[in-house]
């Protein structure tokens, strides 16, 4: 088990590398950097005065040097003007020359200052980051139980009503997009002029004008059930329906092999068959997709936070690429590679645990 956790871990540091060199590829094409330089300096610049920009900024480096330098490994540019002042990239205005770190990059914790927001990316990523970790915690609570319920349900009682309730419900909600649902969850319960909530507003069943808020911003300071209910329900829909179909794929394999049926001819009830038997081996599949949900969350927040005005990684993403903020993309795009190569890490070494076969290879 060491040695498969050595192993993967390497392959991990390899493709985090590869993956952020592309991403800081990607986001230091010349345009990218044409535009940086005249929405910090003037829009009216010309392109000479752009080139010059670039150059004291340390952007016409080579690429691989100035990866090295984002990464912490090769020493921080430094430039010295025509009146003798020198600036650099590890040279913050509160510090002096001789004070100045000779690297400054991810490895030393300096991620550099947000172009759009105007303070350090390591403070407002760690701020987007705790508001998404809060959506995604009451996501995966509301999520998993219901979609393993579902699925075990579906799965016990495969070819009934039952079973084809809850797959069309599974394959609905799975076919719906986070767009669509949001819309018309918000359409239904936080409306004032729409849906439910003007109903039972003349009922007085309801104090406020809507049910629940179209807007989750102000579960940022306080959150309650009003107000991140509606954001919580719309990512958790989508992914009910994927892992409940997945077990109920795996209960249904489950149902049919050798040792249940021996087992219901020993006369043991049907109630210690699930428990017992049925649902551990049921569940291994299902918690490799239970664990891939994690990365796929940073997607769908993208859009569920923009949508209910919720200021987590999603929305941040989204201003920092709509605004060209280099320092910030390549920050997120950190998180999200290291996201997804450790859920895929805890991924396999859950399913070893689980599966005895393969701890026993």
């Amino acid at each position: 088990m060491l040695f498969f956790i050595l192993r993967r871990s390497g392959v991990m540091l390899l493709t985090a590398l590869a993956l952020t060199f592309i991403v800081f590829f990607m986001t230091n094409l010349t345009p990218n950097l044409e535009k940086l330089a005249k929405s910090e300096a003037s829009v009216r610049m010309s392109d000479d005065q752009v080139a010059s920009w670039l150059d004291s900024h340390g952007f016409t480096r080579p690429l691989l040097a100035r990866y090295g330098e984002w990464l912490g490994v090769v020493p921080g540019w430094t430039h010295t003007d025509a009146s003798g002042r020198v600036t650099g990239r590890c040279i913050a205005p509160d510090r002096t020359t001789e004070a100045a770190p000779a690297r400054c990059g991810v490895l030393q914790g300096e991620w550099g200052q947000s172009t759009v927001f105007k303070r350090p990316v390591s403070e407002i990523l760690a701020r987007s980051l705790g508001h998404t970790g809060w959506l995604m915690l009451w996501v995966m609570l509301v999520m998993v139980p219901t979609a393993l319920l579902i699925g075990v349900l579906s799965g016990m009682r495969e070819g009934t009503t039952t079973d084809r309730v809850l797959s069309t419900f599974a394959i609905a909600t799975t076919a719906t997009p986070e767009y669509v649902s949001g819309v018309i969850l918000i359409v239904l319960f936080g409306s004032a002029t729409a849906g439910i909530s003007p109903i039972l507003a003349e009922w007085g069943w309801i104090s406020g004008r809507t049910l629940f808020q179209g807007t989750a911003t102000s579960a940022m300071d306080k959150i309650t059930f009003w107000n991140f209910g509606l954001p919580v329900i719309t990512i958790a829909l989508y992914g009910i329906g994927y892992i409940a179909r997945m077990t109920r794929a795996s209960m249904t394999e489950v149902m049919t092999q050798q040792y249940i049926r021996t087992a219901r001819l020993k006369g043991v009830s049907f109630g210690q068959i699930i428990v017992k038997h049925a649902l551990r081996n049921a569940l291994i599949a299902p918690f490799t997709v239970i664990m891939l949900q994690f990365p796929w969350l940073l997607n769908g927040v993208v859009i569920v936070e923009t949508l209910f005005n919720y200021k987590g990684f999603g929305w941040t993403l989204v201003q920092a690429a709509s605004n060209n903020d280099i320092q910030m993309l390549l920050a997120c795009s950190v998180v999200a590679v290291l996201v997804v190569l450790v859920t895929q890490l805890i991924s396999d070494i859950g399913y070893v645990f689980l599966n005895p076969r393969i701890r026993l290879s």
